[in-house]
């Protein structure tokens, strides 16, 4: 099946390239940016005599000459208007931004109005584990974030066991490549060397995201207390949740039995670390107990499971393959 990468040049864009390009299905025919007339080898250095093949300024009616499906690694506002055109040339679509993800209320809220309202609404979330069978139904997936991917994977299979009305916390920590390729004060490495922080505590745009998925899924509302922090990591994702159960439960196989049929799910018994996981899709949880205070600990790369990696894992759902076709497994150690 031909595929097209839009928004080629930032770090999700050259992790599509890299799955894409060994991918047993996919055939990479179309790679575009805002601004075109480079090869991808001057875009992107390392794919050097791996791949060859120019880079266009992004045209939706051109990929739907060349292409089934189209992966937008675009920013939110902008992304919109290319899965708009793209849908409506039949073009499926899976959106690494934020512009699908959260209902048309809560996006305009905290974000800006939506330019596709006809749309918004048949997105299907791009959470694999909880929407398995409805992305292989869609034309046009939201793949979450990789705060909310890593806080939603620990924290959804323990909502019915926590005390109504009480808060649930979530402490996380990203790597620096989260936060693109655009420079800032905080990515500068005098800045962020030996050094960590936190930013926006309790008013980052994935706590909505992550509040509005648990009561979709679980139909249950809870205050989400939601607060990153950056560390100085390229890669890596590492998520503390902590919350107050109703009662003694057996926590570990709660999880296990939640994750049982899951591929891309490894449920530890030690605390997790961001090294086993990355370069891989796979999210690694651990959770303990004492009393009725819950831990659950995860772990992801922030650029494969978090974005890239996720979304090819999506495109293989919707297009009739085995989710792991393609997909990194082996973890970048040591």
């Amino acid at each position: 099946m031909n595929v097209a990468i839009i928004g080629a040049s930032g770090y999700t864009g050259l992790e599509l390239i890299k799955i894409l390009i060994n991918h047993p299905k996919f055939d990479i025919t179309y790679i575009a940016n805002s601004t075109g007339n480079e090869n991808v080898q001057d875009l992107h250095p390392c794919l050097k005599n791996v791949l060859n093949v120019d880079v266009q300024k992004a045209d939706a009616k051109e990929v739907s000459k060349v292409a089934d499906l189209a992966f937008l690694a675009l920013p939110h506002k902008t992304s919109m208007f290319f899965a708009k055109e793209l849908l409506d040339l039949n073009v499926k679509v899976v959106d690494l931004s934020a512009d699908y993800r959260l209902e048309l209320e809560a996006y305009e809220k905290h974000y800006c109005p939506h330019e596709d309202k006809e749309h918004i609404n048949g997105a299907v979330y791009g959470l694999p584990e909880y929407y398995k069978e409805s992305i292989k139904n869609t034309n046009l997936v939201a793949n979450p974030g990789c705060y909310p991917t890593a806080s939603l994977l620990a924290l959804l299979p323990f909502i019915d066991y926590i005390e109504s009305g009480s808060q649930i916390f979530i402490d996380a920590k990203s790597g620096v490549s989260g936060a693109g390729k655009k420079l800032s004060e905080a990515s500068h490495f005098a800045n962020l060397n030996e050094n960590i922080h936190a930013y926006n505590p309790f008013k980052h745009r994935h706590m909505p995201e992550i509040e509005e998925k648990v009561k979709l899924l679980k139909e249950k509302e809870f205050q989400i207390n939601f607060v990153p922090h950056l560390i100085p990591v390229t890669r890596g994702m590492l998520v503390s949740v902590f919350a107050t159960l109703k009662e003694d439960i057996d926590v570990q196989k709660v999880l296990e039995e939640s994750y049982k049929n899951s591929k891309f799910i490894r449920i530890r018994e030690n605390v997790v670390d961001i090294k086993s996981t990355a370069g891989t899709n796979f999210c690694d949880i651990f959770v303990a107990k004492n009393g009725k205070a819950l831990f659950v600990n995860s772990s992801i790369d922030n650029l494969l499971r978090g974005a890239s990696s996720q979304a090819v894992v999506n495109a293989n759902l919707m297009c009739g393959f085995e989710e792991d076709e393609g997909i990194p497994k082996i973890a970048y150690v040591p």
